[in-house]
């Protein structure tokens, strides 16, 4: 429901009206009660249609005063649309949807991944407030099978169903053996690129946590990691790993002032590229 209460003062009693864009209220949606000191607007059930431009004008013996209110009802969001399964190697996947069809009437702040294995046929958080339409989830288990599931988020929550993935993802270790062409090298020379970039996230101090992004190229770049554009070097605070391409850093035990922004870059004979994200560090109270 909406309830907006607004106090009045002046003699004689004054003549109140109320408007919406101009136009007379819907007395069917709309209660108003006016005394001499005071007016009440009430709607029971606030819909997104009772969103617009409110006028409150008050009127004594020719002269007027008016208050303009802008009124945005909003509610969750539908889920994401077209959640696909885009790629399977090694531990990992990647996921790719695009934004809900229905926001809520407000900004969509970000998107929660969920992971469940056929196993347990229980669902995990992987990722919360995930501002791109785009993940790769890593570590997963060989022998498991993966489902995957995708929330949409506004300022009222998150929407109350899912984007499920129709297709899952089998991990598993294969035994082909792989029989290389014969092709002149500079035909397989490639400079740095990344194929999924490092996403924003948010932890909670005292927790490790960790960056992900996938790069590839030939020669086998170098990887070069960077906070607030400051090479990070030899600090046990950080683990710096890759393999098949996914590159990753743990951060251990953060405090707030390991927030700040991260980059990954990798070079090559060829070139270079890098990714950046931002690591947010909250207190346990917040």
């Amino acid at each position: 429901c909406s309830n907006l209460h607004g106090f009045l003062q002046g003699k004689p009693q004054p003549q109140v009206t109320w408007t919406k864009d101009n136009q007379p209220l819907d007395t069917s949606r709309v209660n108003i009660r006016n005394t001499d000191k005071d007016t009440i607007f009430f709607i029971r059930t606030a819909q997104r249609s009772d969103s617009g431009k409110y006028q409150l004008s008050v009127r004594i013996n020719g002269a007027e005063d008016k208050a303009i209110l802008d009124i945005r009802v909003i509610e969750r969001p539908g889920p994401p649309q077209n959640l696909k399964l885009v790629d399977v190697w090694g531990f990992n996947v990647a996921l790719e949807w695009s934004p809900p069809a229905d926001n809520g009437n407000s900004e969509i702040k970000g998107y929660t991944v969920q992971k469940s294995d056929k196993k347990s046929g229980k669902w995990f958080t992987v990722l919360e407030r995930c501002t791109r339409t785009s993940c790769t989830i890593s570590d997963l288990i060989i022998g498991n099978t993966y489902s995957f599931r995708v929330f949409s988020e506004n300022a009222c929550g998150m929407s109350e169903t899912a984007a499920v993935a129709s297709g899952v993802a089998h991990i598993k270790k294969t035994k082909t053996v792989y029989q290389p062409q014969k092709i002149p090298e500079r035909d397989m020379m490639e400079p740095p690129k990344f194929t999924q970039p490092l996403t924003d996230r948010a932890t909670t101090r005292g927790y490790s946590t960790h960056l992900f992004c996938s790069v590839r190229g030939f020669p086998q770049p170098k990887i070069i990691w960077m906070k607030n554009k400051m090479e990070i070097r030899e600090d046990p605070k950080y683990i710096a790993m890759i393999e098949q391409g996914v590159c990753s850093l743990e951060i251990r035990k953060p405090s707030p002032f390991d927030a700040g922004v991260y980059t990954c870059k990798a070079v090559n004979p060829l070139g270079e590229a890098s990714v950046d994200c931002k690591l947010d560090v909250k207190s346990k109270f917040d």
